[in-house]
C-alpha cells in the first residue's frame, strides 16, 4: 500500500548555522539511503519555502483566483513529502517515525486512493 509521508517543519526566514544545516542534512541522507536501500521510497522532495507557493482557487463560475503564497496562516508548513509503498499502516509510521522531519516538527500519514481504470481503458 502506499502512503504519502507528509512533513511539516517551522519556517524561518533565517539559515541555521551551518554546523546545525549540516548535521539536519546529514540525518536526511541517511534517511534517503534507508528508505532507498529498502525499496519502499518511490518518490521524495523538498519543497521551496511557502513565501515561494501559488494558491489557485476556482470559482463556480470558472473564474481562477491566483494569490501568493500559501493559503492559510499556520506555524508549521509543508516542506517536503516521502512516497512508500509499504505492506500496512504501521510500516508506514515506522518509517514516518525514523524520519528527520519527526524530530524536527510533525509527520502527517495518508494513504494514497487506488481508483480503478475508468470503463473502456
Amino acid at each position: 500500500m502506499r502512503y504519502l509521508l507528509l512533513i511539516y517543519t517551522e519556517e524561518s526566514s533565517e539559515m541555521p548555522p551551518q554546523d546545525e544545516l549540516d548535521k539536519v542534512m546529514g540525518e536526511y541522507w541517511a534517511y534517503e539511503k534507508a528508505v532507498g536501500e529498502a525499496g519502499v521510497k518511490q518518490a521524495g522532495e523538498a519543497l521551496a519555502p511557502s513565501a515561494s507557493a501559488t494558491s489557485l482557487r476556482v470559482k463556480e463560475d470558472g473564474e481562477r483566483v491566483v494569490t501568493d503564497g500559501p493559503f492559510a496562516e499556520t506555524r508549521e508548513v509543508l516542506g517536503g513529502f516521502y512516497l512508500v509503498d509499504v505492506p500496512d499502516l504501521d510500516a508506514a509510521i515506522d518509517w514516518a517515525a525514523k524520519c528527520p522531519g519527526a524530530k524536527y516538527g510533525t509527520m502527517e500519514i495518508r494513504p494514497i486512493m487506488e481508483f480503478d481504470p475508468p470503463p473502456g481503458n
